[in-house]
């Protein structure tokens, strides 16, 4: 049995799918590398923001579902995204990014030995930043090479979700015995979980939380999380893997840019694992990626009638020369 790798991204809800566009690229500095429509929901966009060339474990995507509520905050969701920066000085960089740009943010925090500093939206969708200086395990991305951000402050990928559960035995049994994570740590009601090579890239943050009502998803959370896998050869493995163990899942889900397996692993947590391939490069050059709609072949047919459902977004890029700063 192959493990999982680590983290592959992490999918949420957005208002406003040009809003989450002009902050995921002017403000956070992470690169568009694939924007085109929910396959399952051809009215909705479907965003995909990474590192320089959309590497596996890098990006946090959107949906944008018309007329979509606003979510609430509770227990029984997965409830932060973290993305990692190179050090400790970075973090240093961004509080002065986010109070110049009127971000809210927490200030730089420690949890689990490394700093960390956690800030929100204009949806109130919840992220951290956490410093890789004192980290080991899986490799990181690639800052996005145009970017706005200088390069030594830039994110380089995703690092720990968060989990907020009510029923922390259920979950840690299914985390350990079902997905092979390890617990590692505990402070407080926050335990920390790796798998793999481990560090920032393959942990989760299980908080163990019986007094907040239920989540309620909507724009402002997490719609699942995607773990790594290395091909189809070891999808296949945990197809079986999570029907032995009574699961219901989506079964072989073919997503042209990656192939995946859907599972609701606990009350609105719902889990994807997602082959490291194919990849966002195969469709356009690396100097627009990004920059038109882009659909899947089995899509293409029906460009007209998806162009008339989702208005334009101007995502070109590759025109603008952006001044680090």
């Amino acid at each position: 049995m192959h493990d999982l790798k680590g983290i592959h991204h992490v999918t949420a809800i957005t208002s406003s799918a040009e809003k989450n566009y002009e902050f995921f690229t002017f403000v956070l500095g992470m690169r568009l590398v694939k924007k085109t429509v929910n396959q399952d929901d051809i009215q909705t966009y479907h965003l995909f923001f990474a590192d320089d060339t959309g590497g596996p474990g890098t990006d946090m995507t959107f949906f944008d579902f018309p007329g979509i509520p606003k979510g609430t905050h509770g227990t029984n969701e997965i409830s932060k995204t973290s993305f990692r920066v190179p050090s400790d000085a970075a973090l240093e960089y961004w509080v002065k990014r986010f109070d110049r740009l009127e971000v809210k943010h927490t200030g730089i925090k420690e949890q689990f030995g490394k700093k960390t500093l956690s800030f929100v939206d204009f949806d109130d969708q919840q992220y951290q930043l956490i410093s890789d200086e004192n980290n080991k395990g899986v490799a990181s991305g690639t800052p996005w090479q145009k970017g706005p951000i200088p390069l030594e402050y830039a994110i380089t990928g995703l690092g720990p979700i968060f989990v907020r559960i009510a029923d922390f035995g259920y979950f840690k049994e299914m985390m350990e015995t079902v997905l092979r994570f390890e617990e590692i740590a505990q402070e407080g009601p926050f335990h920390l979980f790796e798998v793999g090579e481990g560090g920032n890239g393959a942990q989760v943050v299980v908080e163990h939380n019986v007094i907040l009502p239920p989540g309620r998803q909507g724009y402002g959370t997490v719609h699942h999380a995607a773990f790594r896998v290395e091909d189809r050869s070891v999808l296949e493995e945990w197809i079986e893997r999570m029907s032995s163990f009574g699961f219901h899942t989506s079964g072989y889900v073919d997503r042209f840019f990656f192939e995946s397996l859907y599972a609701r692993v606990a009350p609105q947590i719902l889990f994807e694992f997602a082959t490291d391939g194919p990849g966002f490069m195969g469709d356009e050059p690396y100097e627009t990626l990004g920059e038109k709609l882009s659909l899947p072949p089995f899509l293409e047919p029906k460009r007209t009638e998806i162009e008339s459902y989702v208005r334009p977004i101007d995502t070109v890029r590759s025109t603008i020369e952006f001044v680090k700063e």
